[in-house]
Parts: structure tokens; C-alpha cells; sequence
């Protein structure tokens, strides 16, 4: 007889739990959704439905990864970001709700041109561009691989027409002035590594977690050539690790980067640093 989905959840999360992972029962509702082609809100409306033998080796599949501390994202392929779907892969880094301070900070004042610093999935740049129809921009990286990403979720979201992707360190091959450059740049310090979570230590890139050392080579580069890049009113905005307001607001003010501001994220933490350049002009 086939197993309900309801009972199948049921030995889901008692899979997960017995391999120790956090909010077993969450992901194992994420899962079994996924592996039943649904959406997790509404997995509650098919609990009674048989599962499929397909269902089932999905899930018993999705499990297994998962287990291994697999993230959620990368398993699914997908992460829910301001209102819109993700793609997501072992290439580019999990977005995170707190980084939605940088966008809700970007979209209080107006922008037509957007350069985003290191776009891993694409998920700044494009988020700011659907919210901003008449916006255009430029994401940069140093990984070929999370640029096939970042094009894909363009593509996904119908805004390859007005985002461009190109492979660049930082601001070495970056042409031209922009309204507004955001960057969620790799700031983990090299000792702090070994305490983070399986799930971001042992799947997400390095690359996009830690630059090594003190983890502000990113901020170091991205203040010393930023400012010919931003066009007159232009603002910076850029996440930082809660305890790195100071030192990243103190490199910014060395090269000379004007009106600098931490910013909150929900949770009251410090989370992002502005800065606006001077000679404020009008954007339509």
C-alpha cells in the first residue's frame, strides 16, 4: 500500500532530527513539497494525498543530502528572496533575510543605473531591477561559474534586457559611473570560519564567504576604487558582519568617501554602510 504524504513527514522528521539538524520539521515540509512538486504553503491541502514511488525517491534522495547538512536551497535549487524565487547552486551563496536591509535601504531613494559588486546569484542587482522598472545595471564577479547563475535567474526573471554580467576582481575591469553600487561582499575573517554552521562552512563557496585574514580585504578594495565610479549623488551600499561597522567606516572615510552611515537590519544589528557622493543631482 502507498505510504500517505502525511506519513512520510512524519518519518521525515524523525530522519532529520535523529541527524541532528536544526528545524527538522520545517525543512522536512520544504523537502517533501519539493519532492512532490508543490509549494510549501501549500503541501498542507495534498497531506492525505499518496505519494508517488518518483515522490518518495525524490524525497528519500532530498533527505539524504540534507543529512549531510546539505542546505535547503542548494537541494531545491531555489531560495525565496524579496517576494521572488532564486536560483541557487554549490556556486553562489545563499541569500539571507538580513541582506534585504541593503535593498529596502537602496530602494528609499530613486536610481537608474546599478552596479552590484560581487552578484553570486544575481538576487541585489535583480531584485533592485524589478522593483525599479526604468533601472538598468551591471554585476560583476570573479567566478565564471555564479555568473551562469546570476544570467540564468535574469533570464528566469525577464530582466536579461536591462542586467549585464561580466567578470571582473572587484573594480579592475568596471566601466563607467553608477547611481547606486551594492555589494554583500565576502567578510567572514579566516579565524571565524571554523565556527560556522556545516550547511555554510562545508557547501557554500569560499570565495563568497571569506577573503581570508581579518575578512575586509573586500571593503579595502572596494574603497579605494570605488569613488570614480559613482556618479555625482551616487551611494554605496554595502552588508558588513555586525562587528565590522567601525573598521569598514573607517576605511571608507581614509579614502575619502563622504556622508558614511551604519545602517540596522531587523534584528537591530548593524548590517549595512552607505555613503553618498557629493553634488547631488536630480534622477528622473
Amino acid at each position: 500500500m502507498t505510504a500517505s504524504a502525511q506519513a512520510a513527514l512524519r518519518a521525515a522528521v524523525a530522519q532529520l532530527s535523529d541527524a541532528g539538524i536544526p528545524d527538522a520539521a520545517r525543512d522536512a515540509r520544504h523537502l517533501l513539497a519539493h519532492a512532490m512538486g508543490l509549494p510549501p504553503d501549500r503541501l498542507t491541502l495534498h497531506l492525505a494525498d499518496p505519494l508517488t514511488p518518483d515522490a518518495a525517491a525524490l524525497l528519500a534522495a532530498n533527505l539524504a543530502a540534507r543529512s549531510q547538512r546539505q542546505p535547503v536551497s542548494q537541494i531545491t535549487g531555489n531560495r525565496l528572496f524579496w517576494g521572488r524565487n532564486f536560483r541557487v547552486t554549490q556556486d553562489v551563496l545563499d541569500p539571507r533575510p538580513e541582506t534585504e536591509s541593503l535593498i529596502a535601504a537602496a530602494l528609499a531613494q530613486p536610481f537608474q543605473r546599478v552596479l552590484d559588486l560581487g552578484t553570486g546569484s544575481g538576487v541585489l542587482l535583480l531584485t533592485l531591477l524589478a522593483e525599479r522598472p526604468a533601472a538598468s545595471g551591471l554585476g560583476i564577479d570573479l567566478s565564471p561559474a555564479a555568473l551562469n547563475v546570476a544570467q540564468a535567474n535574469a533570464e528566469t526573471l525577464s530582466l536579461a534586457n536591462r542586467a549585464t554580467f561580466a567578470l571582473s576582481d572587484w573594480l579592475t575591469a568596471v566601466p563607467g559611473q553608477y547611481d547606486l553600487v551594492v555589494a554583500n561582499p565576502p567578510y567572514i575573517a579566516e579565524a571565524e570560519m571554523a565556527a560556522l554552521a556545516p550547511e555554510v562552512r562545508l557547501w557554500e563557496p569560499h570565495l563568497a564567504l571569506t577573503p581570508g585574514g581579518d575578512g575586509l580585504d573586500a571593503y579595502r578594495a572596494i574603497a579605494a576604487g570605488v569613488a570614480p565610479h559613482l556618479a555625482p549623488g551616487g551611494r554605496l551600499l554595502v552588508e558588513i558582519g555586525p562587528t565590522q561597522a567601525q573598521a569598514v567606516s573607517g576605511l571608507f572615510r581614509a579614502c575619502g568617501l563622504p556622508d558614511i552611515r551604519v545602517l540596522p537590519d531587523l534584528d537591530g544589528r548593524d548590517r549595512v554602510i552607505s555613503a553618498q557622493a557629493g553634488s547631488v543631482r536630480q534622477i528622473a
